[in-house]
């Protein structure tokens, strides 16, 4: 990889050349999932989190057209309170980097940036999927995961999402999805679908023994490690799922459509149940950087 394409902290570029462990975190979280000064304060605990385990987080973002792996306080700062900020997947890079503007990664964007900086493991909220009523909406995230070898951790597929469907695609693409200490898939807000996982792991270690394994084999696609909502901030499944609906409904009769479906249903979901999904979100956020990073250490260690 060019140098002179991605821009290192220090702290994280010093890690990855001592093959010391590193977790990806991303930023479309800071940018355009939570108001500031949320967002920040979530952004920071989240690597807070990743540092108590004792491993160098990496939040990544596009800063005047350089792609930064790993970001300062100011810079995180920065990107909280900015407004004109793309949301960079796969199709974007490209278009920010030539205009030098920034950019917020989303899951598929942070997937690509960390396999390119050498990190084999990225922690995130819910990535995306396939949207209710739309089967051929597939989130770019899945077709990341098919083709980016990366762990990502997370509480699943966000809840507004046809989970269904989405693991369907997963499985199309030979994505291996392991539940971390459950047998079935969480649903974000709350910690089980219903829907069953490929192989349930209880330590880190099983984690990181799947993920050597997926290395040793050459293959290219990612590997989900869906780890639940902890049981105290979970949000009753009742009332997710009659907000969900009701902001579907919204969604549909104002003719919401394309990449401002998910902000809206997030947004009003969040009004909707009186920001106690905000505070599930934030919650689950913390627990997977956590879990990411004992992932991460595991993996740094001898098999």
């Amino acid at each position: 990889m060019d140098i002179t394409i991605l821009e290192y902290h220090p702290e994280v570029r010093e890690a990855l050349a001592q093959r010391r462990p590193v977790v990806a975190l991303e930023s479309t979280l800071i940018t355009h999932g939570l108001p500031y000064p949320v967002n920040l304060e979530v952004a920071s605990a989240m690597e807070k989190a990743v540092r108590d385990a004792g491993v160098v987080p990496a939040t990544i973002a596009v800063l005047q057209g350089r792609i930064t792996v790993g970001l300062t306080p100011d810079q995180l700062a920065y990107l909280a309170r900015a407004r004109d900020v793309r949301k960079c997947s796969r199709r974007d890079f490209p278009i920010v980097l030539a205009r030098k503007g920034d950019g917020a990664t989303t899951v598929a964007g942070t997937m690509i940036v960390a396999h390119m900086a050498g990190i084999r493991v990225f922690a995130t909220g819910g990535i995306g999927g396939v949207h209710r009523g739309h089967p051929f909406d597939v989130s770019a995230d899945l077709l990341e995961l098919a083709q980016t070898p990366v762990a990502v951790v997370c509480a699943g597929a966000k809840a507004i999402l046809d989970l269904p469907l989405t693991l369907e695609v997963l499985e199309t693409h030979g994505v291996p999805v392991i539940g971390y200490r459950c047998s079935e898939f969480p649903a974000f807000y709350t910690r089980s679908s219903g829907l069953p996982v490929d192989v349930r792991c209880d330590t880190c270690e099983e984690v990181a023994a799947i993920v050597r394994a997926r290395e040793a084999l050459g293959f290219h696609t990612g590997t989900l490690v869906a780890v639940p909502i902890p049981e105290k901030d979970e949000l009753p499944a009742p009332v997710a799922e009659k907000a969900i609906a009701h902001a579907l409904q919204e969604a549909e009769a104002r003719g919401v459509r394309g990449k401002e479906v998910t902000p809206f249903l997030l947004a009003r979901v969040s009004e909707l149940t009186h920001a106690e999904s905000r505070t599930a979100n934030v919650a689950l956020l913390e627990n997977n950087a956590r879990v990411a990073a004992h992932i991460a250490m595991a993996l740094a260690a001898p098999a």
